[in-house]
């Protein structure tokens, strides 16, 4: 069993910048993809990125590569998402997610959830 908690979201306007954090805990944390997905209102759940455990380099969605930096920190058992220059349409609720297995960008194939934060982008 593996144990998810992101903190960091919050308000903050277009071109700022926010760092979410994925808590991880419960098991080897190594051993796990670890991506993040977000929701927007009325819309599906979309793959934002994802930090391999293989070693494999972190994958992007378009819409934030370049943007959007997902790293590890092995002896906090933390993943962060830095976002820099938001956009309103980067408003969404931020969830992790933990896998084993291949990494995907398919958010039916993540075992494993946090709760999700909110951010909000604004004008």
């Amino acid at each position: 069993q593996v144990q998810l908690e992101e903190s960091g979201g919050g308000l903050v306007q277009a071109g700022g910048s926010l760092r979410l954090s994925c808590a991880v805990s419960g098991r080897t944390f190594n051993t796990f993809h670890i991506a993040w997905f977000r929701q927007a209102p009325g819309e599906s759940r979309e793959f934002v990125a994802i930090f391999s455990e293989s070693g494999r380099s972190p994958d992007y969605a378009d819409s934030v590569k370049g943007r959007f930096t997902i790293s590890r920190d092995i002896a906090e058992n933390t993943v962060h998402l830095q976002m820099s220059s938001l956009k309103r349409e980067d408003t969404a609720v931020y969830y992790c997610a933990a896998r084993q297995g291949l990494p995907s960008r398919t958010a039916s194939y993540f075992d494993y959830w946090g709760q999700g934060t909110q951010v909000t982008v604004s004008q």
